[in-house]
């Protein structure tokens, strides 16, 4: 098929804040004009601030990397979050952002990664057991089970239980209920108040977060009273609920791993089963490169060693994030007065950071628009993968589970490859949408149906 990957249908270059907010609100990606695929830099006013969208790699290398700390996270997006995530490490600056870092971290590092690969192994497994019993070539809708095997991993490598634990089945479903809820911006990302202003919020969202967060402090006490008696398995839980700031010596307290706990799951399962959702669409609609991802798995055997032998399926996965970034937005906030591109940027002003247009930028990437795999294999590219890729940040506020998540998606994508063909259904095309995440509008629709020769997995 050499159609190009779906896009939304962008909006008129002009039109009222009032139309815009009702259009932000529905899907930030349509809300957009066009021109932002090529420009470098946008300004937007409204009546209560002022925003920039940077595509320039070097403005993004100011805010990202040189100089972060006059660019800290924007509280228009934590208006809409703060309820499930609290003071959580996406939402927090300053020097309790680096406090829960020098925590956190750790976990992530490559040595530990190891560790939990045998859980993000499990949860594929388990989801592929599932998967037999929707493979019989009738049309269905994959989003379910992406969400599924992400939660799957989650609740392995976090709490060393496994989705069909009861706990587990509550919170993946309240967390689904959450989503079809909450846009990743509310009113209160276009007004400006400090943070004690009452906030608003569709039906449903508090009570969602607040169920939420009493389930997630029930498994946390569980973990705490096993480190007190000597028996918590040695996961990640147990490791950042161990870990001591190596400047002062503290450790999470149940209420502030409850809001870590909570971002690993947002993050961890919601972005995860984006990415893979649209990557098994991609590879739907392009049997070629499914056909080397299938040849790839089958020499697969559930080894960390064989990682390195997946390098088809890891380059689908970069492409896959290229094009449908889970996160497709990031908003920072000038600190200070300052000046982009001869332009003057107030003291309180919004940059928005886009990989969603970084990844597409017409200036930056060739057949910014077609899915190309190869492309991460040709040196004529590496500018581009250098300048206009960041699915999970850059800098010091990088994803700390970056390289978690790469290695869970081409896992996750071999094993469901190595054992499904899936193919694309007449007249079913997604159309990308984003609240907290990149979905399909409508869901993203496949016909499966079983390998004839299964991959070892």
């Amino acid at each position: 098929m050499n159609d190009l990957p779906p896009k939304p249908v962008r909006r008129a270059d002009r039109v009222s804040l009032w139309r815009y907010m009702r259009l932000f609100r529905q899907d930030i990606l349509s809300a957009q004009p066009a021109r932002l695929y090529r420009a470098w830099m946008a300004e937007f006013r409204t009546p209560f601030f002022r925003s920039f969208m940077i595509n320039d790699p070097k403005l993004l290398r100011e805010v990202l990397k040189d100089n972060p700390d006059a660019y800290p996270k924007s509280d228009r997006i934590g208006a809409g979050l703060r309820p499930l995530l609290g003071d959580s490490v996406f939402l927090t600056n300053g020097a309790q952002w680096k406090a829960q870092r020098r925590i956190i971290d750790p976990a992530f590092e490559g040595g530990r990664l190891r560790d939990t690969f045998p859980g993000i192994v499990a949860a594929g497994q388990a989801g592929c057991a599932r998967l037999h019993a929707q493979a019989d070539g009738m049309p269905r809708v994959i989003d379910a089970e992406a969400s599924h095997i992400a939660a799957d991993v989650i609740f392995r490598t976090l709490f060393s239980i496994p989705i069909e634990d009861a706990t587990a089945q509550q919170v993946y479903h309240r967390f689904q209920a959450y989503q079809r809820a909450q846009p990743i911006l509310n009113r209160a990302a276009f007004l400006p108040g400090p943070r004690w202003m009452p906030r608003f919020f569709r039906r449903g969202v508090r009570g969602q977060a607040r169920a939420i967060r009493r389930l997630i402090a029930d498994l946390t006490q569980a973990r705490l009273d096993q480190i007190a008696a000597g028996t918590a398995p040695d996961d990640l839980a147990t490791k950042i609920m161990t870990t001591k700031d190596p400047q002062t010596g503290k450790t999470f307290g149940k209420g502030d791993m409850v809001d870590q706990v909570a971002i690993f799951f947002l993050a961890g399962h919601e972005t995860s089963a984006s990415a893979l959702a649209w990557a098994l669409y991609l590879l739907a609609t392009h049997p070629d490169w499914q056909d080397k991802v299938a040849a790839e798995a089958a020499d697969f055997t559930g080894n960390f060693s064989d990682l390195s032998k997946l390098s088809a399926t890891r380059d689908v996965f970069r492409e896959a994030l290229r094009l449908y970034p889970p996160v497709p937005m990031m908003v920072r906030e000038a600190a200070s007065a300052t000046r982009f591109r001869d332009r003057a940027v107030p003291k309180g002003a919004q940059i928005v950071l886009s990989p969603w247009h970084l990844h597409r930028h017409e200036r930056i990437w060739d057949n910014p628009d077609g899915f190309d795999p190869a492309r991460w294999q040709d040196p004529a590219s590496k500018p581009a993968q250098r300048d206009g890729y960041m699915p999970f940040s850059a800098g010091p506020r990088v994803c700390s589970g970056a390289g978690f998540a790469m290695i869970e998606g081409v896992v996750l994508l071999a094993q469901l490859v190595g054992q499904f063909r899936f193919a694309p259904v007449a007249g079913q095309v997604p159309v990308p949408a984003a609240h907290l995440t990149v979905r399909a509008r409508d869901g993203i629709t496949l016909a499966i149906l079983p390998r004839g020769n299964l991959s070892r997995n």
